[in-house]
């Protein structure tokens, strides 16, 4: 598998940090389970926005048109075999959107939930790095069944603290462009950064995250799959 030639690779090669990071990157992707996460949740936000926009800026159609994308979004993640908690919990945010925008009966309040879990990712990240569990090292020792090995390799905690700003700095941009169109009432807009800042800005943010997290590493370390526990 081509994950497992990177980590033969990082073996023999770890000392040359100014080569090809591609595979790096690649195999860290493949860790955090790809992109349909982010595609999905991009799309009932857009249905909204279509549906409200169709019916002379109905909210109620805008919610029917995002609840109706939502649930078949989750029917087809759920026939892939996607995990019935993923699906679940990509619904339940769609259903308190909903429930915001009918109550308020303001459009933009669709993706004030976004706007507020995105904050309040951003700050657990931050926390996590402080407290030195850096929440990327928890979700790929988490992936890679490394029962927390990984904490006790200094080299790898650092590298992981360091990698876990970049994806602060993911939720930095989506809280500043969210928060300044939300405020501008940009409905459309907003619909249209909701679509741009998922798919392709989580993109860059793994390719940018392993860029750093194989940077950080000392020459001679074998990588993020292989925690150097003897070291501690």
């Amino acid at each position: 598998m081509r994950a497992d030639k990177v980590g033969e690779r990082d073996s023999h090669h770890s000392d040359d940090h100014s080569g090809d990071h591609s595979g790096e990157r690649d195999s860290l992707a493949q860790v955090l389970g790809g992109w349909d996460a982010s595609v999905d949740a991009a799309l009932p936000p857009v249905a909204f926005v279509a549906g409200w926009l169709l019916t002379g800026n109905s909210v109620g159609w805008g919610v029917a048109a995002a609840l109706a994308v939502g649930v078949l979004v989750a029917a087809f993640r759920w026939s892939r075999g996607a995990r019935p908690r993923a699906v679940l919990l990509g619904m339940l945010g769609v259903a308190v959107a909903a429930v915001v925008v009918l109550r308020t009966g303001r459009a933009a309040d669709f993706f004030l939930v976004q706007l507020a879990t995105n904050a309040a990712s951003g700050l657990a990240w931050i926390v996590s790095i402080v407290v030195r569990r850096p929440l990327l090292g928890i979700v790929v020792g988490a992936a890679l069944r490394q029962r927390g090995r990984w904490r006790h390799d200094a080299d790898l905690l650092r590298a992981y603290g360091l990698a876990s700003w970049v994806w602060v700095g993911q939720y930095a941009v989506r809280v500043s462009v969210f928060g300044a169109l939300y405020a501008a009432d940009e409905v459309l807009a907003l619909a249209a950064a909701r679509a741009a800042l998922t798919w392709p800005l989580v993109a860059a943010c793994v390719a940018v995250s392993a860029w750093v997290l194989r940077r950080s590493l000392p020459a001679g370390h074998p990588g993020f799959r292989r925690p150097r526990v003897e070291a501690s």
